[in-house]
This record gives structure tokens, sequence and C-alpha cells, in this order.
């Protein structure tokens, strides 16, 4: 009776190998193809990055596709309209975006997020002056997404300080179409204001060093298995003689 439970014992721990090998392995090459999925993306913006600025002639046209593309636009700031989102951060310090629409035609206008600056901690809604010049203006940047909504009670309505910014309400505010895409401004202009933009980190090295772990556990499990059955092999012949 021992020798048969000892055989499907033995069995038992077999399988057991066979899957904690099989199912570490497959995780390993599944961190490998993460990574090259995220470093293929990473490519990806690095190209859009790379192409050709657009200006304001071809805004209208403009979709989710052409995000990160490099912009270089003239217009007239409509001050008027300027809002500050509450409550975000740059660098881990929270603060205001300041966001102003520029009108690059008679019919449209582009929302600038016109770059970061921090909060009054005394007053909340003491905001920083921006300087805003007149006239017509040059403004280089990048095509992004309207800034990300964040958890909010109640209406907003249509103050300066805000959480967040209803795109459709905004637009009726305006008084100009604003297509479905903003502009993260770039360089550094001396006006106070922070353009650090968060940039995608596709920590390809994160997921290689999660496939090395996967992968040596795979093989330190064989390599276990393997000591397991020799020993029990050794034992075996032991008992025999």
């Amino acid at each position: 009776m021992r020798p048969l439970i000892r055989q499907r014992a033995h069995w038992a721990v077999a399988v057991l190998a066979l899957v904690v090998v099989a199912t570490t392995a497959r995780l390993g090459w599944w961190q490998l193809q993460r990574a090259e999925q995220k470093q293929t993306l990473g490519q990806q913006r690095q190209a859009q990055q790379q192409r050709p600025a657009l200006t304001e002639a071809s805004a209208a046209t403009w979709q989710r596709g052409d995000v990160l593309r490099r912009v270089t636009l003239q217009g007239r700031w409509l001050d008027a309209h300027t809002v500050y989102l509450d409550n975000r951060q740059m660098q881990g310090q929270p603060g205001f975006f300041v966001l102003t629409p520029l009108q690059v035609a008679s019919d449209r206008a582009l929302v600038v997020q016109r770059g970061w600056v921090a909060r009054n901690f005394e007053d909340r809604t003491r905001l920083p002056p921006v300087a805003t010049p007149g006239g017509l203006v040059s403004v280089q940047g990048r095509l992004a997404m309207p800034p990300s909504a964040l958890l909010a009670l109640g209406s907003e309505g249509r103050s300066r300080l805000r959480q967040n910014l209803n795109w459709g309400d905004y637009q009726q505010q305006v008084g100009l179409a604003l297509g479905p895409l903003s502009v993260q401004q770039t360089g550094e202009l001396g006006d106070g204001l922070q353009r650090q933009w968060y940039q995608p980190d596709d920590k390809v090295s994160m997921h290689h060093g999660y496939a090395f772990q996967w992968f040596a556990l795979s093989v330190l499990t064989a390599v276990w298995y393997g000591w397991f059955y020799v020993n029990t092999r050794n034992r075996r012949k032991q008992q025999r003689r």
C-alpha cells in the first residue's frame, strides 16, 4: 500500500511542478510581449512628435489621432474666458492649470493649456495673475486631449476658478467652435507658468524585470523538481538493497 501512495505522491509533485513551470514561463513571455507592445507605442509617439508641425489652418480637421503633434499657431488670446482649473498637479505640487482660448479664425478658437501655477494656500480663491499679451501672438505647443475631469460636487457655473471644464458648456461660453482637442503650450516664456507636461512612461524595463523574475521562478522550480526526482530515486535504490 505504501509504495502505491508514494508513487501517487511522486506523480502529484511532478504535475504540480509542471504546472508551476508552465505558468511562470507563460507569465514571463506575457511580460516580454507587454514590453514589446509598450516599446512600439513609445516609438509611435516619438514618430508622432517628429512629424511636421501643424498650423491653425488645419484646425478644423484635427482628431484624436493627432494627439502629440507639434503645432505652431497664430491668433489672439480671449483673456475674458481664461479659466483656472483647481487641484491640478505638476511635479507633485498642487496648483492650477491655466487655460485660455486662442482665436485663430473668425469662427474658431483653440483652448490652450498655457501652463501650471502654484495656488495660494491661505486663500484658495486668490488667483495668481498671468500676463496675457494683446494683439496677434504666436503659440507653440503640442496637441492634447482636454484636461481630465476630477470629482466635483455640484455645478461650478462659469467662474474663472473651476474644478473641471465642461467642454460643451465652455464652447457656448466662448461662442466659437473649439474642436475636440486642446493645445499644451511649450517653451519658457518668462510668464511664471511651468510647462513640464506629463510624459507617458511605458516602463519597458519594469516589464523586463518582471519577465526575468517569472523565468527565474520557472527555472528554480525545474531545478527543485530535478533535485527531488534524483533524491527520491536514490532513496528507493538504497531501500531495495
